[in-house]
Order: C-alpha cells, then structure tokens, then sequence
C-alpha cells in the first residue's frame, strides 16, 4: 500500500509580493498572477482534498479543480508573533539579529523557542506530525497549505532541512510501509 501526498503552497497573495508575513488575522485572496497561477495547477483530480482554513488555500483549492476541501486546521500558517505584518527589513531594523533566531528555531522540530508571541517549533512541528499521522494507508492526498507546513513536512517526512517552494510550487511525497520519500519538487506556473 503506497500513500501519495501532494503539498501544495497556495499561489501568491499581495502580502507575497510585498515579502511580508502575513498579520494575525490577515486573509489576504489570491492576487490576479495568483489566480492564474492555481488555475495552472495539475494535480490528480481523484485525490482526497484537504486545506488550510484560509481564504488563499481554499481560493488555489477551488481554482485547481477542487471546490470543496476537508478543512484542515493543522495546515495553517506557523503563528508568527512580532514578525507578523512585517518585512525581513522591518524585522532586522526593529530587533537586529534576533529574527534569525526566531525563523531558526520554527524550522526546528524541537525547539522550545519562538518569536515573542508566537508559535515554538516543537508545537508547530507536532501539529503537523500530528496531521500526517492520521492520513490513510494508500491512495492520493492533496494537502494545500502554507510554506511554513509545506516545509515542516519535508523535515518530518524526509529530513530535508532547506528548500525554497514559490506559491503555488508543490512538493509530492511517497510513503510505503512507513517509510517515506520526495518524489517531485516543482515550482509554479502561469497557465
């Protein structure tokens, strides 16, 4: 019995563009080059659809052929804190060197630090571990989700410790007698 997971960043949102992350209750839709963009998605149309409860997940959802979706409340965005509604720039005029920290430690699966407000790694990670746990044995699953979940996926799943997945980029996992394995990185593309 063989899995396949296909996790989908959702497509872009002006906050992407403005390379700021996103505030706290910020629910931003998908920017015109966004639309085009889940429009342009190819994804296995059988698969079982769960989303992030945000406006951008389901949006890409629907304009890749899946209107209705399993919301999915362990695929939102990591919670940022102080970083929320600010640029990188923002972040280093506003605390120095202290942001990379914060970033390093919500890329670790263990650690007990966050950004002042925000989510520690551990807990962001086990949310997500916790959402892989309970997918089924077989079949096909589209997750479309955020960057940060996109990205602790990879480190649960198959260690990768770095990548960079553009909106709208997808990233397919294989997992068969508990082992998993990337399949397929691919980045995004306008119709």
């Amino acid at each position: 019995m063989t899995l396949t997971l296909h996790l989908v960043r959702h497509a872009a949102t002006a906050p992407n563009a403005q390379r700021r992350y996103p505030h706290a209750n910020e629910d931003a839709p998908l920017s015109p080059e966004g639309r085009a963009v889940a429009a342009g998605l190819r994804l296995p149309l059988h698969a079982t659809p769960h989303a992030s409860p945000t406006l951008r997940t389901r949006e890409t959802a629907q304009l890749a052929g899946f209107p209705h979706c399993i919301a999915a409340p362990a695929l939102a965005e990591a919670a940022f804190g102080v970083m929320a509604g600010q640029t990188w720039a923002e972040l280093e005029a506003q605390f120095g060197e202290e942001p990379r920290g914060w970033i390093d430690a919500l890329g670790d699966p263990e650690s007990e630090t966050s950004p002042p407000g925000g989510e520690t790694g551990r807990a962001f990670h086990a949310r997500i571990q916790n959402w892989l746990a309970q997918l089924p044995q077989d079949g096909d699953v589209i997750a479309f989700t955020h960057a940060g979940p996109l990205l602790a996926a990879l480190r649960l799943c198959v260690g990768l410790r770095a990548a960079e997945i553009a909106p709208g980029g997808v990233a397919v996992l294989k997992r068969a007698e508990g082992h998993w394995w990337l399949r397929e990185l691919r980045q995004a593309r306008a119709n």
